[in-house]
Protein backbone atom coordinates (compact mmCIF):
# COMPACT_ATOMS: atom_id res chain seq x y z
CA UNK A 1 0.00 0.00 0.00
CA UNK A 2 2.45 2.57 0.34
CA UNK A 3 4.58 2.09 -2.89
CA UNK A 4 0.70 2.91 -4.09
CA UNK A 5 0.75 6.15 -2.37
CA UNK A 6 3.90 6.71 -3.63
CA UNK A 7 3.31 6.12 -6.90
CA UNK A 8 -0.18 8.36 -6.94
CA UNK A 9 1.83 11.28 -5.36
CA UNK A 10 3.84 10.84 -8.52
CA UNK A 11 1.56 10.70 -10.91
CA UNK A 12 -0.73 13.76 -9.14
CA UNK A 13 2.75 15.79 -9.44
CA UNK A 14 3.15 14.99 -13.30
CA UNK A 15 -0.47 16.26 -13.56
CA UNK A 16 0.16 19.07 -12.09
CA UNK A 17 3.01 20.06 -14.06
CA UNK A 18 0.81 19.41 -17.10
CA UNK A 19 -1.72 21.59 -16.05
CA UNK A 20 0.90 24.22 -15.53
CA UNK A 21 2.47 24.10 -18.75
CA UNK A 22 -1.48 24.63 -19.96
CA UNK A 23 -2.06 27.10 -17.67
CA UNK A 24 1.05 29.39 -18.59
CA UNK A 25 -0.95 29.85 -21.68
CA UNK A 26 -3.06 31.93 -20.17
CA UNK A 27 -1.38 32.96 -17.08
CA UNK A 28 2.17 34.61 -16.30
CA UNK A 29 3.94 32.50 -14.16
CA UNK A 30 3.44 34.49 -10.57
CA UNK A 31 -0.26 34.37 -11.41
CA UNK A 32 -0.04 30.47 -11.87
CA UNK A 33 2.38 30.48 -8.18
CA UNK A 34 -0.56 32.44 -6.83
CA UNK A 35 -3.82 31.00 -7.70
CA UNK A 36 -1.79 27.89 -6.53
CA UNK A 37 -1.14 28.91 -2.82
CA UNK A 38 -4.78 30.63 -2.75
CA UNK A 39 -5.87 27.16 -3.69
CA UNK A 40 -3.79 25.16 -1.28
CA UNK A 41 -4.62 27.37 1.61
CA UNK A 42 -8.35 27.11 0.98
CA UNK A 43 -8.04 23.31 1.30
CA UNK A 44 -6.28 23.19 3.99
CA UNK A 45 -8.12 25.42 6.18
CA UNK A 46 -10.94 23.01 6.77
CA UNK A 47 -9.07 19.39 7.07
CA UNK A 48 -6.53 21.56 9.88
CA UNK A 49 -9.90 22.26 11.56
CA UNK A 50 -11.43 19.13 11.05
CA UNK A 51 -8.37 17.25 12.87
CA UNK A 52 -8.45 19.87 15.72
CA UNK A 53 -4.99 21.29 14.31
CA UNK A 54 -3.78 25.15 15.23
CA UNK A 55 -1.67 27.40 13.44
CA UNK A 56 0.12 28.75 16.26
CA UNK A 57 3.61 27.90 15.90
CA UNK A 58 7.16 29.19 17.96
CA UNK A 59 9.08 28.86 15.62
CA UNK A 60 7.45 32.17 12.87
CA UNK A 61 11.32 32.36 11.36
CA UNK A 62 11.82 29.05 10.87
CA UNK A 63 8.46 28.52 8.62
CA UNK A 64 8.80 32.22 6.54
CA UNK A 65 12.54 31.34 5.79
CA UNK A 66 11.31 27.84 4.65
CA UNK A 67 8.62 29.33 2.85
CA UNK A 68 10.85 31.89 0.96
CA UNK A 69 12.98 29.25 -0.59
CA UNK A 70 10.19 26.86 -1.35
CA UNK A 71 8.50 29.58 -3.29
CA UNK A 72 11.71 30.70 -5.05
CA UNK A 73 12.58 27.35 -5.90
CA UNK A 74 8.85 26.84 -7.20
CA UNK A 75 8.63 30.16 -9.14
CA UNK A 76 12.00 28.95 -11.14
CA UNK A 77 10.08 25.63 -11.58
CA UNK A 78 6.75 26.79 -13.22
CA UNK A 79 8.79 29.14 -15.58
CA UNK A 80 11.08 26.19 -16.92
CA UNK A 81 7.91 23.71 -17.38
CA UNK A 82 6.67 26.90 -19.11
CA UNK A 83 9.94 26.86 -21.28
CA UNK A 84 10.81 23.16 -21.58
CA UNK A 85 8.91 19.80 -22.58
CA UNK A 86 7.50 19.12 -19.40
CA UNK A 87 9.44 15.59 -19.23
CA UNK A 88 12.49 17.56 -19.24
CA UNK A 89 11.84 20.21 -16.54
CA UNK A 90 10.66 17.60 -14.34
CA UNK A 91 13.50 15.31 -14.28
CA UNK A 92 15.82 18.50 -14.12
CA UNK A 93 13.82 19.09 -11.08
CA UNK A 94 14.62 15.92 -9.31
CA UNK A 95 17.72 16.20 -8.74
CA UNK A 96 17.21 17.99 -5.31
CA UNK A 97 18.07 14.49 -3.46
CA UNK A 98 21.91 14.85 -5.69
CA UNK A 99 22.09 18.50 -4.43
CA UNK A 100 21.75 16.73 -1.04
CA UNK A 101 24.12 14.12 -1.25
CA UNK A 102 26.87 16.75 -2.65
CA UNK A 103 26.15 18.85 0.30
CA UNK A 104 26.64 16.40 2.91
CA UNK A 105 29.55 15.12 1.16
CA UNK A 106 31.59 18.78 1.19
CA UNK A 107 29.93 19.04 5.04
CA UNK A 108 31.19 15.71 6.03
CA UNK A 109 35.11 16.42 4.04
CA UNK A 110 35.15 20.12 5.88
CA UNK A 111 34.68 18.21 8.94
CA UNK A 112 37.83 16.34 8.23
CA UNK A 113 36.02 12.95 6.87
CA UNK A 114 38.46 12.80 3.74
CA UNK A 115 37.25 11.89 0.76
CA UNK A 116 35.70 8.39 1.42
CA UNK A 117 32.09 9.19 -0.06
CA UNK A 118 33.25 8.11 -3.37
CA UNK A 119 30.01 7.10 -4.76
CA UNK A 120 28.14 10.32 -3.87
CA UNK A 121 31.16 11.83 -5.86
CA UNK A 122 30.47 9.09 -8.75
CA UNK A 123 26.68 9.94 -8.50
CA UNK A 124 26.72 13.90 -8.45
CA UNK A 125 29.12 14.12 -11.45
CA UNK A 126 26.98 11.82 -13.58
CA UNK A 127 23.91 13.68 -12.71
CA UNK A 128 25.96 16.54 -14.69
CA UNK A 129 26.62 14.58 -17.64
CA UNK A 130 23.05 13.78 -17.66
CA UNK A 131 22.21 17.78 -17.76
CA UNK A 132 24.62 17.80 -20.35
CA UNK A 133 22.77 15.41 -22.78
CA UNK A 134 19.26 16.57 -21.84
CA UNK A 135 19.98 19.84 -22.16
CA UNK A 136 22.00 19.51 -25.68
CA UNK A 137 24.15 21.86 -27.14
CA UNK A 138 21.94 22.78 -29.94
CA UNK A 139 19.22 23.46 -27.70
CA UNK A 140 17.95 27.20 -28.54
CA UNK A 141 18.59 29.66 -25.80
CA UNK A 142 14.80 29.76 -24.34
CA UNK A 143 15.10 26.08 -23.95
CA UNK A 144 19.23 26.54 -21.96
CA UNK A 145 17.37 29.33 -19.87
CA UNK A 146 14.42 27.32 -18.64
CA UNK A 147 17.31 24.70 -17.96
CA UNK A 148 19.03 27.00 -15.96
CA UNK A 149 15.79 27.90 -14.13
CA UNK A 150 15.12 24.38 -13.66
CA UNK A 151 18.48 23.40 -12.11
CA UNK A 152 18.84 26.31 -10.12
CA UNK A 153 15.09 25.45 -8.96
CA UNK A 154 16.47 21.62 -7.83
CA UNK A 155 19.39 23.22 -5.92
CA UNK A 156 17.19 25.33 -3.99
CA UNK A 157 14.76 22.59 -3.31
CA UNK A 158 17.17 20.81 -1.71
CA UNK A 159 17.85 24.20 0.71
CA UNK A 160 13.63 23.57 1.16
CA UNK A 161 14.58 19.98 2.04
CA UNK A 162 16.80 20.87 4.85
CA UNK A 163 14.88 23.36 6.18
CA UNK A 164 11.95 21.16 6.31
CA UNK A 165 13.99 18.44 8.29
CA UNK A 166 14.59 21.44 10.47
CA UNK A 167 10.81 21.77 11.37
CA UNK A 168 10.46 18.19 11.64
CA UNK A 169 13.15 18.38 14.61
CA UNK A 170 11.93 21.10 16.14
CA UNK A 171 7.94 19.21 16.72
CA UNK A 172 6.29 20.61 13.90
CA UNK A 173 3.69 19.04 12.56
CA UNK A 174 3.21 18.61 8.19
CA UNK A 175 0.05 20.39 7.94
CA UNK A 176 1.32 23.34 9.51
CA UNK A 177 4.52 23.79 7.11
CA UNK A 178 2.25 23.26 3.97
CA UNK A 179 -0.30 25.94 5.14
CA UNK A 180 2.49 28.74 5.77
CA UNK A 181 4.10 27.28 2.59
CA UNK A 182 0.75 27.69 0.71
CA UNK A 183 -0.16 31.37 2.36
CA UNK A 184 3.33 32.51 1.43
CA UNK A 185 3.21 30.82 -2.29
CA UNK A 186 -0.32 33.41 -2.28
CA UNK A 187 1.57 36.43 -1.16
CA UNK A 188 4.49 36.12 -3.37
CA UNK A 189 2.33 35.50 -6.52
CA UNK A 190 0.01 38.23 -5.80
CA UNK A 191 3.04 41.19 -5.25
CA UNK A 192 4.80 39.35 -8.01
CA UNK A 193 2.04 39.41 -10.45
CA UNK A 194 2.14 43.35 -11.32
CA UNK A 195 5.37 43.39 -11.79
CA UNK A 196 5.79 40.73 -14.35
CA UNK A 197 1.97 41.64 -15.67
CA UNK A 198 2.60 44.94 -16.15
CA UNK A 199 0.61 47.54 -13.81
CA UNK A 200 -2.20 48.78 -15.86
CA UNK A 201 -3.52 45.19 -16.33
CA UNK A 202 -1.91 42.70 -13.56
CA UNK A 203 -4.37 39.85 -13.40
CA UNK A 204 -5.28 38.05 -17.09
CA UNK A 205 -8.99 37.40 -17.23
CA UNK A 206 -10.38 34.24 -16.33
CA UNK A 207 -12.45 31.29 -18.03
CA UNK A 208 -14.50 28.19 -17.64
CA UNK A 209 -11.17 26.04 -19.05
CA UNK A 210 -8.37 28.16 -17.23
CA UNK A 211 -10.02 27.98 -14.12
CA UNK A 212 -10.33 24.32 -14.35
CA UNK A 213 -6.95 24.49 -15.40
CA UNK A 214 -6.12 26.23 -12.29
CA UNK A 215 -7.75 23.97 -9.87
CA UNK A 216 -5.87 21.29 -11.41
CA UNK A 217 -2.91 22.57 -10.56
CA UNK A 218 -3.87 23.27 -6.61
CA UNK A 219 -5.98 20.16 -5.94
CA UNK A 220 -3.30 17.24 -7.10
CA UNK A 221 -0.31 19.02 -5.62
CA UNK A 222 -1.92 18.93 -1.91
CA UNK A 223 -3.43 15.40 -2.64
CA UNK A 224 0.21 14.55 -3.90
CA UNK A 225 2.15 15.88 -1.03
CA UNK A 226 -0.35 14.21 1.27
CA UNK A 227 0.01 10.46 -0.21
CA UNK A 228 3.81 11.53 -0.14
CA UNK A 229 4.01 12.16 3.21
CA UNK A 230 1.54 8.93 4.29
CA UNK A 231 3.91 6.75 2.06
CA UNK A 232 7.33 7.84 3.70
CA UNK A 233 5.38 7.02 7.07
CA UNK A 234 4.40 3.40 6.63
CA UNK A 235 6.73 2.51 3.75
CA UNK A 236 10.48 0.89 3.37
CA UNK A 237 12.36 4.35 3.03
CA UNK A 238 14.47 3.05 0.00
CA UNK A 239 11.66 1.29 -2.33
CA UNK A 240 9.54 4.83 -1.59
CA UNK A 241 12.14 7.03 -2.00
CA UNK A 242 13.05 5.67 -5.55
CA UNK A 243 9.32 5.23 -6.42
CA UNK A 244 9.14 8.98 -6.56
CA UNK A 245 11.57 8.57 -9.54
CA UNK A 246 8.31 7.24 -11.74
CA UNK A 247 7.23 10.90 -12.20
CA UNK A 248 9.71 11.14 -14.95
CA UNK A 249 7.70 8.25 -16.43
CA UNK A 250 4.66 9.89 -15.94
CA UNK A 251 5.72 13.64 -17.35
CA UNK A 252 6.85 11.55 -20.58
CA UNK A 253 3.84 10.07 -20.91
CA UNK A 254 2.01 13.12 -20.45
CA UNK A 255 4.18 15.49 -23.05
CA UNK A 256 3.35 12.50 -25.80
CA UNK A 257 -0.31 12.87 -25.01
CA UNK A 258 -0.63 16.34 -24.82
CA UNK A 259 2.25 17.64 -27.26
CA UNK A 260 2.76 14.92 -28.58
CA UNK A 261 6.56 15.37 -27.39
CA UNK A 262 9.08 13.26 -28.78
CA UNK A 263 13.13 12.72 -28.20
CA UNK A 264 16.66 11.69 -29.62
CA UNK A 265 18.43 8.77 -27.87
CA UNK A 266 20.72 11.33 -26.07
CA UNK A 267 17.71 12.92 -24.22
CA UNK A 268 16.65 9.54 -23.22
CA UNK A 269 20.23 9.02 -21.44
CA UNK A 270 20.79 11.80 -20.20
CA UNK A 271 17.29 11.25 -17.95
CA UNK A 272 18.13 8.10 -17.41
CA UNK A 273 21.61 9.13 -16.65
CA UNK A 274 20.05 11.40 -13.59
CA UNK A 275 17.31 9.30 -12.45
CA UNK A 276 20.36 6.49 -11.71
CA UNK A 277 22.12 9.17 -10.66
CA UNK A 278 19.11 9.93 -7.90
CA UNK A 279 18.67 6.16 -6.63
CA UNK A 280 22.14 5.56 -6.25
CA UNK A 281 22.36 8.74 -4.12
CA UNK A 282 19.28 7.78 -2.32
CA UNK A 283 20.59 4.21 -1.86
CA UNK A 284 23.90 5.31 -0.46
CA UNK A 285 22.40 7.85 1.98
CA UNK A 286 19.66 4.91 2.77
CA UNK A 287 22.49 1.96 3.43
CA UNK A 288 24.52 4.11 5.60
CA UNK A 289 22.25 6.70 8.16
CA UNK A 290 19.23 5.16 10.08
CA UNK A 291 15.78 4.90 8.73
CA UNK A 292 14.47 7.90 10.56
CA UNK A 293 17.87 10.62 9.74
CA UNK A 294 16.95 9.31 6.04
CA UNK A 295 13.57 10.24 5.60
CA UNK A 296 14.24 13.74 7.50
CA UNK A 297 17.40 14.38 5.39
CA UNK A 298 16.61 13.23 1.89
CA UNK A 299 13.05 13.03 1.13
CA UNK A 300 11.00 15.83 -0.06
CA UNK A 301 7.72 15.95 2.80
CA UNK A 302 5.93 19.31 2.90
CA UNK A 303 8.17 21.02 0.63
CA UNK A 304 6.58 21.07 -2.70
Amino acid sequence: MPALWMLFASFAFAAMGAAVKLASLSYSTSEIVMYRGIIGSLLLLPMIRHQGGTLRTAFPREHLWRSVVGVVSLWLWFYAIAKLPLATAITLNYMAPIWLSAYMFLKGWWQGKGLSEWPLIVAVGMSFIGVTLVLRPDTGAAGWIGGVAAVASSVIAAMAYMQVRKLGQMGEPEYRVVFYFSLTMALAGLLGTPFENGFRTPLHPHSVHSVVLLLAVGVPALLAQMAMTRAYRLGKVLVVANLQYTGIIFSSLWGMLLWGDVFGWQVWLGMGVILASGIAATFYNTMRTARGAVVKDTDPIASE
